[in-house]
């Protein structure tokens, strides 16, 4: 891959996917106008778009199947530019780094990993979560919803 890459946060791929998401609109303006052309999935964000549009908590009427989500993980691979990561660098040494922050809550636990990912491989993480904010070598992308 060449070029700008994007690491989308799971809360981006939920509200791209899901139309009724208050984030929707937001995520659908990213896609297509401030995407870059390569779009990663990594097995964090795969496998946690998959566990939450199963979630009837979540996703009320439109919960799908394990069929379902399965075919929406597949659909998403299909889109010119969206790839399943495959980084040259897995960021672990960096993750370790990051988690010695004492200041770093356990919820951040999965953060630190995709900014490490990010970081090593000078990709640029998008998300609505401004937590990230707390990795001060991330390109980052903030999803501001006006």
């Amino acid at each position: 891959m060449s070029g700008p890459i994007d690491l989308p946060d799971l809360n981006v791929w939920l509200a791209l996917t899901t139309p009724d998401h208050v984030h929707h609109k937001r995520a659908v303006r990213y896609w297509e106008q401030d995407a870059a052309e390569q779009i990663l999935f990594c097995t964090v964000t795969a496998l946690g778009l998959l566990r939450l549009v199963m979630q009837p908590k979540v996703m009320g009427a439109a919960v799908r199947t394990v069929t379902g989500a399965s075919e929406l993980l597949q659909s998403l691979l299909a889109q010119p530019g969206v790839e399943m990561a495959q980084p040259k660098d897995d960021g672990w040494a960096l993750f370790h780094q990051l988690m010695q922050n004492k200041n770093l809550p356990s919820r951040l636990c999965t953060d630190a990993h995709l900014a490490a990912l990010a970081i090593s491989n000078n990709w640029r993480l998008v998300s609505f979560d401004q937590d990230f904010r707390r990795f001060r070598q991330l390109n980052w992308l903030l999803l501001t919803v006006q």
